[in-house]
């Protein structure tokens, strides 16, 4: 899993320079410790995540995230099984969602990182490598039903211009506009 994480944050094309010192900073982090990806690693670990969008692009899913008290995109730790970073992101906002035929972007859309105490807990700092995914088409063209998992406290479509006041605001919108241009710019979008 660490050698598929550095290949994916090594061949990673960030949108501006603050993504990239970010990118550099991970690549530094996956090169300094043993086991980058592993939530066993206290002093952080990378984590996957994707923000996943209705087939039009127009909704976004969310979870009401029960330890942070706001909605964010879908995503979670890495697990031995995963198929690098974008394996890790797809399962999670798989499992999170109870949505089958997710479709990922090609690549990751967005770097963050963030301090939390998750379920060792203990302290830590999460390195999240986002992408964006976008669900399968409707007959009726409305965003498909969701099962949330007993890891969320509610899981809703928002209207990705309409998102709920206990958003996380520091990061969620700027995970929608990544996502959504990287959906359009590889034709995922109807």
């Amino acid at each position: 899993m660490t050698a598929a994480t550095r290949s994916t944050l090594t061949d990673w094309a960030p949108p501006d320079a603050e993504q990239d010192a970010l990118r550099h900073t991970f690549l530094a982090f996956v090169d300094a410790v043993a086991n980058p990806c592993e939530r066993a690693c206290v002093p952080g670990h990378i984590t996957a995540s994707a923000i996943v969008f209705d087939a039009t692009g127009e909704h976004v899913l969310l979870t009401l995230h029960p330890r942070v008290g706001k909605w964010l995109q879908l995503g979670g730790h890495c697990e031995a099984g995963d198929a690098g970073i974008a394996g890790a992101a797809l399962r999670e906002a798989t499992e999170e969602s109870g949505l089958a035929g997710l479709t990922l972007s090609p690549g990751p859309v967005q770097l963050h990182t963030h301090p939390i105490t998750c379920s060792l807990g203990q302290p830590t700092r999460h390195l999240d490598v986002r992408y964006a995914a976008v669900a399968p088409a409707t007959a009726d063209g409305r965003p498909p039903a969701p099962v949330r998992s007993e890891e969320s406290v509610d899981l809703a479509w928002w209207p990705a211009d309409g998102l709920p006041a206990e958003v996380d605001a520091e990061s969620v919108p700027s995970l929608i506009a990544a996502g959504r241009t990287a959906l359009q710019r590889a034709g995922l979008l109807a």
